[in-house]
């Protein structure tokens, strides 16, 4: 289910919503999506202002059409786990990205974009060179980049948590394995008092009363 507050609803032009295709998404049993959209609906217009004019010609058709299937088959998904997109027309391009990989996160808007209200946000991985992932033309760029931020922050701090509910344990663990220790050599010095072992010179003693005894005999 998506969150309705973070779920950017895709429209077509007369105003009712479209159904986000997700069937190309695969989660984790314990992975949620957190926002998912299609490239916002206004960017199509720089294909419309220059793929109408040229329609005339027959050269802006198929600018137009590009632009409008390119927009129906893109898909952005975040979880709380990491990020998703999907592209492509008649194939399929996925791309995924977990959280513990993601070194920087950053978001750009066009002059058209930021009078329109999408762009773009850009994420770099760690060990990877320049941007691995884009999430182009989306609406609101700047509260989906806070909200990579926050689900990496909680990922951190959920980890951090697990850690140390695992040295918690440990510790436990320790403790028992001390204390059983502990009883075992205290009842092992406990045996040792209750029956005494003989020493060389008590046996050599016992050896020299029993020859005087039999040189009397």
């Amino acid at each position: 289910m998506l969150s309705p507050s973070l779920q950017e609803e895709p429209k077509t032009g007369n105003g009712v919503t479209a159904e986000l295709d997700l069937d190309w998404l695969s989660l984790d049993d314990d992975e949620e999506i957190r926002w998912a959209s299609t490239p916002h609906r206004y960017s199509v217009v720089p294909a419309l202002l220059v793929g109408v004019p040229l329609s005339l010609v027959l050269v802006g058709i198929p600018i137009v059409a590009a632009s409008y299937l390119q927009y129906k088959n893109t898909n952005y998904v975040v979880t709380n786990k990491g990020l998703y997109s999907k592209r492509g027309i008649l194939s399929r391009d996925v791309k995924q990205i977990g959280f513990e990989k993601v070194q920087n996160i950053s978001y750009s808007q066009s002059a058209i974009g930021s009078s329109l209200g999408y762009g773009s946000v850009e994420v770099s991985t760690a060990g990877g060179s320049g941007v691995e992932l884009r999430f182009r033309s989306i609406p609101d760029p700047a509260s989906v980049q806070e909200l990579i931020a926050r689900e990496i922050d909680a990922g951190k701090r959920d980890s951090a948590d697990g850690d140390g509910d695992a040295d918690d344990v440990l510790a436990e663990i320790l403790v028992e394995l001390r204390a059983i220790r502990s009883a075992v050599t205290d009842d092992g010095a406990g045996g040792d008092a209750e029956t005494p072992t003989a020493t060389g010179e008590d046996v050599g003693a016992e050896r020299t009363a029993s020859e005087t005894a039999r040189e009397d005999r």
